[in-house]
Formats: C-alpha cells, sequence, structure tokens
C-alpha cells in the first residue's frame, strides 16, 4: 500500500517555538538511544500524573506515546520499479491443516518482492476466526534485508500476501531462508506462535 504524500497542513508557524521544537527532536533521539530502540509504552497512571503536572490533554499524550511505539511503520518505503523477471520458488510446506506456499519471487531493479500463499479446507469454527487469523504476517530473511508486507487479501480457504524486500534479493537464492511469522496485531504484536520457514535450494 503507498503512502499518500504528506502535505503541511497550515503555512503558519510562530518561529519563537524553533529551539522548543528541535529539543522536542532531540530528546526524542536520546529516547531511542537510552531504550535501545525497545521504547514500550509508559504506564497509564504516569499519563495521567504527567497530563495534569503539565497541562497537556491526556489523549494527546497517549496518542502520541503510540505513534512513538510503532516508529517502524514511518519508516521511508522503497516502491518496486523497473520489473526484471520472475525467480521461480515453488515450495510449500503442510502446517495445522494449512498449505503454504511461496511460488515464485518477483524481482525488480530496485527492489524483490516475495509472494505467499495460504490455503486451508473450510471450516466454520475457523470462520469465526478468520478476521484475527492469517492478517498479519510477517517475512525474516536476516539483518541485511528489510522486509514490509504490502497486505493481503483472500476468500476462507485462500490467502495471499506480498512482502517487499530491500535491498533486492541475489539472483541465486541457493541457501537463502525465509521465515514467515503470524501475529495477533499489526507492527509486531501479540505473535501467534504460527512460524512456517522456507530454505530456498
Amino acid at each position: 500500500m503507498r503512502r499518500v504524500p504528506f502535505e503541511r497542513p497550515t503555512e503558519y508557524y510562530d518561529e519563537k517555538l524553533l529551539p522548543i521544537d528541535e529539543e522536542l527532536c532531540s530528546l526524542l533521539q536520546q529516547r531511542k538511544q537510552v531504550s535501545h530502540n525497545n521504547l514500550g509504552y509508559p504506564k497509564l497512571q504516569d499519563i495521567a500524573k504527567w497530563a495534569e503536572k503539565y497541562d497537556v490533554y491526556e489523549d494527546l499524550l497517549r496518542s502520541i506515546f503510540g505513534v512513538l511505539e510503532n516508529e517502524e511503520a514511518f519508516k521511508p518505503q522503497i516502491e518496486p520499479e523497473d520489473f526484471q523477471t520472475y525467480i521461480k520458488v515453488l515450495q510449500s510446506a503442510e502446517q495445522d491443516d494449512c498449505l503454504y506456499t511461496v511460488p515464485f519471487i518477483k524481482q525488480y531493479a530496485n527492489a524483490s518482492v516475495v509472494h505467499l500463499n495460504i490455503d486451508r479446507e473450510y471450516d466454520e469454527n475457523l470462520e469465526r476466526e478468520r478476521f484475527h487469523r492469517n492478517s498479519f504476517w510477517h517475512l525474516e530473511i536476516g539483518d541485511s534485508y528489510d522486509c514490509r508486507v504490502t497486505g493481503g487479501g483472500g476468500s476462507q480457504e485462500h490467502t495471499s500476501f506480498d512482502f517487499i524486500v530491500t535491498p533486492r534479493l541475489p539472483e541465486d537464492l541457493s541457501g537463502l531462508t525465509l521465515r514467515f511469522k503470524e501475529y495477533g496485531t499489526p507492527f509486531k504484536k501479540k505473535p501467534t506462535d504460527v512460524e512456517v520457514s522456507f530454505t530456498i535450494k
């Protein structure tokens, strides 16, 4: 999913705020460094205390800390450009009555796109869980690659996902492991312990 280009919401700005706003940026950097990029979320009673102490709306603080916790969502996104070729993978794994398949990888000039299919037999009991299951998948290849899911879709029995990988994967994928993990919510929260791996031959 492509981001909508950001537009400045107003032309007005009080220049006297410049040193304060720069200090806010400095504090954000300091917060990341102290936490080793594992920011977490303050206790609600602490947020309530700060809201009263500094005369700031409590819901505003909750929202700010929520945005800060999900900083990964704001990383610059590379969109695939200049399609080159398909690399056939054609590997499947069966697990918990689901068939997981990576049929191919698309190669672009600046990125790769890994395609994942999930097929299952329709089950009325599973149907009740369908909005919480197989909805938030993440791909891990290693520290050298950034992987971003671009959304997914399908039906009761079939779902598919595309993952943009940067930098672009090599043409020879032998020995490369694709590790797919399922989470109950976005931003890699609440792992479901469902994990499927493929080592490309």
